[in-house]
């Protein structure tokens, strides 16, 4: 099993990795959470693959589980989906020093993440990410959040778990769209820290080398995301670098209203359309957007900017945590390996996206 320490000024927990990861979940749950209540947030898809006899597990254990099951997508992180949860933890009974689990992708753990955050004010949870998105970026570094109609992520606060179990052998259950879903955000960590993971993902020779080497891709980028966060881990600095792509990203997310691209596909395009501007300016090395086109399509992921009203875009963009009113923060690459942040005004926006 792999071990990565994050050390915060209020919070310090541990990333465990490792396949088969159950029983080493159950030892942790009886050393810190013995007769204790325990709501497992998850979706209708996992709630049948795994959490179904997950929670059997526990409960052998000498646990009292519920399982809140909400429907699967991004739809499902919104204001009246947190209403159905809070209901169902209330209806349950959980106390302030009781345990939710999120089990599930980046949507699950950010909403489950902030109904823990939120609820009686605080209670513990742990993440079980079960997407290669999830267990390479959103599990880690304490973002919770859930989406309004004006925006991604909108409503939400920085709150840790007390423990991430990554398992990659849920990844084996993934439909190849959203298992290369999760590789763009690998392709992230590779173009704004280590050139080496781009390089890896280039030379494997078929899904199977992948799969079997996928262990080693998630440790670097958490290790990355801890080294950035124990920086950084409000978001004013360096932790911005993790946004690379996800700018334009969310606001095309949020244009095709959350049912064209998924996550990772969106943050592909971001990340080569801002390259191919950054170039223009000489910011970045000529040839970048060329390399990362060419990682991004052997994983068949879009790279392309479709036919869009670029005004819409730019009043998302308008409400872009990174934006201070008249400036934004904007992330680019000076090289694959190499991330920058650049602040840019509003007027000049239309020279970098």
């Amino acid at each position: 099993m792999k071990t990565i320490e994050v050390n915060l000024r209020e919070a310090n927990y541990n990333i465990y990795i490792e396949r088969n990861i159950t029983n080493k979940i159950i030892k942790y749950l009886q050393e810190n959470y013995n007769n204790k209540k325990i709501a497992i947030i998850t979706d209708s898809n996992l709630e049948k693959l795994y959490v179904e006899n997950f929670k059997k597990t526990i409960e052998e254990n000498s646990f009292n589980t519920k399982i809140i099951s909400v429907k699967p997508g991004e739809e499902s992180k919104s204001i009246d989906t947190l209403k159905k949860v809070y209901f169902e933890l209330c209806d349950f009974k959980l106390g302030r020093t009781d345990l939710i689990i999120t089990f599930g992708g980046g949507v699950i753990g950010d909403l489950g993440g902030f109904a823990a955050s939120t609820y009686l004010r605080g209670v513990d949870y742990i993440q079980v990410p079960t997407s290669l998105l999830a267990q390479v970026d959103s599990s880690i570094g304490g973002k919770v959040a859930v989406d309004l109609p004006w925006g991604k992520n909108l409503v939400g606060s920085f709150y840790h778990p007390k423990a991430v179990f990554i398992d990659p052998h849920f990844l084996r259950t993934l439909e190849k769209r959203f298992f290369n879903d999760g590789l763009s955000e690998v392709i992230k960590y590779g173009c704004i820290k280590d050139n080496s993971i781009i390089d890896e993902l280039i030379n494997y020779k078929n899904e199977k080398e992948l799969l079997d080497n996928i262990d080693s891709l998630i440790f670097k980028c958490c290790n990355i995301k801890k080294i950035v966060v124990e920086k950084d881990e409000k978001d004013f600095g360096e932790r911005m670098l993790l946004n690379f792509g996800h700018t334009l990203g969310h606001a095309l997310e949020k244009y095709f209203n959350y049912k064209h691209y998924s996550h990772g596909e969106a943050v592909a395009i971001g990340m080569v359309h801002i390259t191919k501007k950054s170039e223009k300016l000489n910011i970045t090395e000529k040839n970048v957007s060329k390399h990362l086109e060419e990682v991004l399509k052997k994983y068949d992921l879009p790279y392309e900017i479709p036919e869009i009203n670029m005004e819409e875009i730019y009043n998302s963009i308008f409400l872009d945590k990174k934006s201070s009113g008249k400036n934004i923060s904007l992330i680019m690459i000076k090289k694959i390996g190499v991330g920058i942040i650049k602040e840019v005004s509003f007027e000049e926006l239309e020279n970098y996206i």
